[in-house]
């Protein structure tokens, strides 16, 4: 299995304080890997300088081979990586489906021309629909996005990610303030997603009992430095993550 992201010694402080530190890392492609940590164990900070929201004091990030450390957002995302809820954007007076397709168009460098036949681009309708399908959105294709419920918006934002053909999807809590019924429904679409194995998953939640069965490896960030990285087994049964993190809650996920 070959390597799809690398970060060497990655490290970051603000003033005084180092938020991440010296994390050494390897990310497999087509696999889910969660990085997982109490709040404030600096999750959002590490995902932060892998999409290029934050430049690293030291260290290095490598994407597919190739240092991509001192790039912008904008040039990672045109590289494959996506990060879900910052790079898209929905917008609330179209479609689901109108969405999806500025999306796919913008992906392919397509503008819409008035007196091109409509047939040119039956291929960008099909693959907008496609999308909707893989983020079980198809029953809500003409709905306004602005009528779509938290999760719902939640799941066009995936579809949207998926449109411009990202590599490697970065997902930041993407059960973050969803309804417990919502809850099961992004977590189908992700899992989707992985079935596939067409694509790399990074993703952080707190909840580790919400991704315990979803991940095919776990990375455990605690007070900035990497605690543990494995299977969820070893993980769950490593002492150090359970007396830094866990508790008793090793009992609860099982």
């Amino acid at each position: 299995m070959s390597t799809i992201l690398e970060t060497k010694g990655l490290t970051i402080a603000f003033g005084g304080h180092v938020a991440v530190n010296d994390v050494t890392i390897a990310i497999e492609r087509n696999q889910l890997k969660s990085i997982i940590g109490p709040n404030g164990a600096g999750k959002t900070t590490f995902f932060n300088m892998l999409s290029g929201q934050l430049k690293p004091t030291k260290g290095e990030v490598i994407f597919n081979g190739k240092e991509i450390t001192n790039l912008s957002a904008t040039e990672r995302t045109r590289l494959g990586i996506g990060r879900s809820f910052q790079i898209t954007n929905v917008f609330p007076n179209l479609t689901c489906y109108e969405n999806v397709r500025l999306a796919v168009q913008s992906q392919q460098g397509i503008r819409y021309n008035i007196f091109s036949h409509f047939s040119k681009y039956k291929h960008i309708e099909k693959r907008a629909l496609e999308l909707l399908d893989v983020v079980l959105l198809k029953d809500k294709t003409e709905e306004l996005a602005v009528n779509l419920a938290h999760g719902e918006k939640r799941k066009l934002e995936i579809a949207m990610l998926l449109a411009l053909e990202t590599e490697l999807l970065l997902l930041d809590e993407p059960t973050a303030g969803m309804s417990l019924e919502e809850v099961p429904m992004i977590l189908d679409v992700i899992k989707s997603i992985r079935d596939q194995r067409s694509r790399t998953i990074l993703l952080i939640e707190h909840k580790m009992d919400m991704v315990l069965d979803l991940s095919d490896s776990l990375m455990v960030l605690f007070h900035g430095e990497l605690l543990a990285d494995g299977k969820p087994e070893e993980i769950m049964n490593n002492e150090q993550v359970q007396s830094a993190y866990l508790g008793g809650m090793q009992h609860d996920a099982s």
